[in-house]
């Protein structure tokens, strides 16, 4: 165990889903052992678990309370953290398309006068860094995701703007986002995507997992509308990277 482990917390949400906490913040250790505990619960199931879902920091599991009482399912996780290995499988990293063009990332400028670089430089750190996908969240195939560079560290806005488009590359408390549906929101626009990360019509309708990394690849307007129309037909167009193109 790191000298940073903590025991895990079980809390109640409403009268029929548990959630194991297991620390309070964003960390690649502290998901890991979310993860952990997640594929633990899937190879051995208690009785009445319904679904499981695992975030930057905690393991929501909804569970059926006609068939287990909470202090029974919350006995059954505590004898599986002990047992819950961390997972070794290689992630897959996913290249993911963004075009930084001024129409599509409108906070750029403002951005870069707030961080005190150019768009050129704030662009170039974005796109240069590998992200862990830590979890799902707030709307289906809203992908939130960790390890931006901390030069880019930048606060919600004050207040949201109005609703921006769908497929949306963007940044908040040191985090990136890619966003699926069009709505308000509080965060700051870098690019876009013409990336689905979910597609209801799609199989499958999420294509990458939470464990996986993305890494951004700048477009052009031209590309990204040549991508967007094949991603509408319901093709995948994130590009799978081979392991020998991550460590060349």
């Amino acid at each position: 165990m790191s000298a940073g482990y903590t025991a895990p917390r079980f809390l109640d949400a409403g009268d029929s889903a548990l959630v194991v906490e297991f620390g309070a913040e964003v960390s690649r250790e502290i998901n890991e052992r979310v993860l952990a505990l997640a594929a633990a619960l899937e190879r051995a199931p208690p009785k009445g678990m319904v679904e499981l879902v695992p975030t930057y920091r905690s393991l929501m599991i909804h569970y059926d309370l006609m068939a287990i009482g909470r202090d029974d399912l919350a006995e059954a996780v505590a004898r599986l953290l002990d047992a819950a290995a961390p997972v070794t499988a290689t992630p897959t990293t996913w290249e993911i398309p963004c075009c930084y063009d001024p129409a599509m990332g409108e906070d750029l400028p403002h951005l870069a006068d707030l961080l005190r670089m150019p768009v050129e430089k704030l662009v170039s750190l974005h796109h240069g860094a590998e992200y862990r996908i830590y979890m799902y969240g707030f709307a289906p195939g809203f992908c939130m995701l960790g390890g931006q560079p901390p030069e880019l560290n930048v606060s919600r806005r004050l207040e949201p703007r109005p609703p921006a488009p769908e497929n949306l590359i963007k940044t908040a408390a040191g985090l990136t986002e890619i966003s699926t549906f069009s709505m308000p929101t509080g965060w700051w626009i870098l690019g876009r995507t013409p990336v689905r990360m979910f597609a209801l019509a799609r199989t499958p309708q999420f294509f990458a997992k939470v464990g996986d990394l993305v890494r951004f690849r700048p477009i052009g307007r031209d590309e990204f509308a040549a991508l967007d129309a094949r991603a509408a037909a319901g093709e995948i167009i994130a590009r799978e990277i081979a392991a020998r193109e991550i460590t060349a």
